[in-house]
């Protein structure tokens, strides 16, 4: 048995180290900036959800916070997003658009 765990450790290490160096650790559900969890409600986690209200995981952090601010500022028409967008400030838009940014399927 303490070969088979041995072989399983040594099989494994590999991929933990470079999701380390990569990053892709990083960023995951239990990592969430605060308000983040309720964009789910709406945004779809997985690209196999077909609906008209655009996916946030692997999205470019930048268009995020572009959208957010243009639904805040009233800019972007919206059915909702005007009036949740205002509930978030500046610094927690880029704290969730990085986490969805880093997200990846």
């Amino acid at each position: 048995m303490n070969g088979l765990r041995l072989l399983v450790s040594a099989a494994f290490t590999p991929v933990v180290i470079l999701a380390s160096l990569t990053g892709a650790a990083a960023a995951g559900p239990g990592d969430a900036p605060s308000g983040a969890a309720s964009c789910s409600g709406c945004h779809p986690a997985t690209r196999w959800v077909e609906t008209a209200v655009p996916r946030l995981t692997d999205r470019n952090p930048a268009d995020i916070v572009a959208a957010m601010e243009a639904f805040k500022s009233g800019a972007r028409p919206a059915t909702v997003m005007d009036r949740i967008a205002k509930g978030f400030s500046d610094d927690e838009i880029k704290a969730i658009a990085a986490w969805y940014g880093a997200l990846k399927d």
